[in-house]
């Protein structure tokens, strides 16, 4: 079953892999907490959600400066959610399968950066 808001907006693929991405930083949130990790785990949980976020707030911006500083923002929080989860996967402090969300992130890091030069070019 489709989500009303999700019906009513285009397809946006940069916007829906950052949505799913948050849901699965909010899983891995929740196995860190099982373990008893609460500080590394919100780092994460903060910076991992707050991709998409900013998108949302890109994608709403009044002018072209304003979509430009937040997908900057969107990319930045990206490559602090993958140092997260170096640090985290590295450091063997959680027993989880960090592979596919840094695959992930880095897909979106590639994704946040041509939409940042793509906008940029045109100014």
């Amino acid at each position: 079953m489709l989500n009303q808001d999700t019906a009513e907006r285009p397809e946006n693929p940069i916007r829906d892999k950052s949505f799913a991405f948050a849901l699965e930083i909010v899983a891995l949130y929740r196995v860190m907490r099982e373990q008893k990790e609460f500080v590394l785990s919100t780092q994460l949980l903060r910076a991992g959600t707050s991709i998409g976020a900013n998108l949302e707030e890109a994608l709403a911006g009044q002018t072209k400066k304003d979509f430009t500083a937040k997908m900057c923002i969107a990319s930045k929080e990206a490559r602090e959610t993958k140092y997260w989860l170096r640090l985290i996967n590295e450091s063997g402090i959680v027993r989880a399968k960090l592979e596919k969300p840094l695959d992930h992130v880095d897909e979106l890091i590639r994704m946040l950066t041509a939409i940042v030069k793509t906008s940029q070019r045109g100014k």
